[in-house]
């Protein structure tokens, strides 16, 4: 049960199911790009990240300068489809979805040097 309740709490935020919806389309995403979609403060975007991870939703991995950010393999699967019937019908996701295609398309070098300079 204590893992269960992690989970919902975790997905109890409108910005963290964004986050999930995001990827689950994208095998990985820098945090540059989800703080680009979601139009949030890096901090604010690492914090919400911060809870997935500790409900074991997300993982990470750095390279060079850049951390990217994945669903663990075992992201609940009964959840996935869930989020998938319910979520990913909604229009802030239909309209995430257009604007990652676009943000993913970026050079992440580039994206996250745009979003330092706005913070």
């Amino acid at each position: 049960m204590d893992k269960f309740l992690k989970h919902t709490k975790a997905l109890a935020d409108g910005s963290r199911l964004r986050i999930v919806a995001a990827l689950s389309r994208y095998p990985e995403l820098c945090v540059c790009q989800i703080t680009e979609l979601l139009g949030l403060a890096t901090a604010t975007v690492s914090r919400h990240i911060s809870v997935l991870q500790n409900a074991g939703l997300v993982e990470s991995r750095k390279d060079g300068r850049w951390v990217y950010y994945r669903l663990t393999n075992d992201f609940p699967k009964e959840c996935m489809l869930w989020l998938k019937k319910e979520l990913m019908t909604s229009q802030q996701v239909i309209d995430d979805s257009s604007r990652l295609d676009i943000i993913a398309s970026c050079n992440v070098e580039e994206l996250c040097r745009k979003n330092k300079k706005a913070e």
